[in-house]
């Protein structure tokens, strides 16, 4: 039995059938949906039921018990129960280009942890903050990396996480050198900046789920309308912190800046906060007022954007102003 699926913004509609989930029938018949891992994982796919019901093989990690019962859904896992009306969010997103880049730095934040820089050719680069390449390997395939740094010119910075056995982080990286090129996808990915929300930032990165972070805060530098920003970033041990010196200087240049480090395995020097990000953020939420009048931007492993969602709606923050990308999942582990 098929089921009809209009959606709202578009006024456009497709039939989805119980066997196949909706980004499957939107894809069948021409109708495009945001997506980007198809596994549920990062929820680039999240749309909202405003009338109808779905199901799931299983829930998918990246939608929350709470955002289900407050009436979202994931396409890339979700059929179908009726007829549906659902509500895709939209974006002015810059069109994808495949681009040469010449390598200009390569550095090591870390032993794991690699600082990528490329001058792409032509014209000047336009992206969203917070948005994301592939870089096309010559054999075929392609691993992403976000950007990490704001839109200026042709000069992108990424965060490389170094994977033990990856193809392109443990191999193709390793012999790369200054005047290098690589052939790039960009700018993709809707993960982004929304300006229109206008509340104060909560922001909570694991790992280099750090880097689409930092270029949205890049271009938020200087911002007469900037909100007021807490950022929380979670990492291992202090050695970990690449960037912990220049961004506790952002507060000179954002609004109320307000950076916590966290550390899962800290030695007995280290005099901050311990345990895993998503818990400091909870012990210090009486500081953040009330929670739900923030926008809530989340980066990093699969698990904690899963708990953090799990907890920070159990403390009254708004779903719809929750914006998650399972970074770890998508550009690490899956495309390592």
């Amino acid at each position: 039995m098929k089921h009809r699926v209009f959606v709202l913004e578009t006024g456009c509609a497709f039939e989805a059938g119980r066997d196949e989930t909706l980004l499957e029938a939107a894809t069948r018949q021409g109708v495009q949906l945001p997506h980007e891992c198809t596994l549920g994982g990062c929820g680039a796919c999240r749309i909202r039921l405003a009338e109808g019901s779905v199901s799931y093989d299983e829930m998918p990690l990246a939608l929350s018990e709470e955002e289900a019962q407050a009436g979202f859904a994931l396409a890339c896992q979700a059929r179908a129960c009726g007829d549906l009306a659902i509500s895709v969010p939209t974006a002015a997103l810059p069109q994808a280009q495949r681009r040469s880049g010449v390598v200009r730095v390569l550095r090591q934040f870390t032993p794991d942890v690699l600082n990528l820089q490329l001058e792409l050719e032509s014209e000047p680069l336009e992206y969203l903050p917070g948005q994301y390449m592939n870089v096309l390997l010559p054999e075929g395939g392609h691993r992403s990396f976000s950007m990490a740094s704001r839109p200026q010119g042709n000069r992108v910075d990424f965060h490389v996480r170094q994977v033990p056995g990856g193809r392109f982080t443990d191999g193709a990286l390793r012999s790369l050198r200054a005047g290098d090129r690589l052939d790039v996808e960009i700018p993709l990915g809707g993960f982004r900046y929304h300006a229109q929300d206008y509340r104060p930032l909560l922001m909570v990165a694991t790992g280099t789920g750090l880097a689409p972070l930092k270029s949205m805060l890049e271009a938020l530098m200087d911002d007469a309308d900037c909100p007021p920003v807490s950022l929380y970033w979670g990492m291992r041990t202090e050695a970990d912190l690449y960037l912990a010196d220049e961004i506790r200087g952002w507060g000179e240049r954002l609004y109320e800046f307000n950076f916590v480090p966290v550390l899962s395995r800290a030695d007995a020097g280290w005099t901050g906060r311990r345990g895993h990000v998503q818990d400091a953020v909870e012990q210090d939420l009486p500081d953040l007022s009330d929670l739900s009048e923030h926008a809530v931007y989340l980066c990093g492993s699969p698990a904690m954007i899963a708990d953090a969602k799990r907890r920070f709606l159990a403390r009254g923050a708004s779903a719809a102003h929750i914006y998650a990308d399972g970074f770890s999942f998508q550009h690490e582990e899956a495309l390592a």
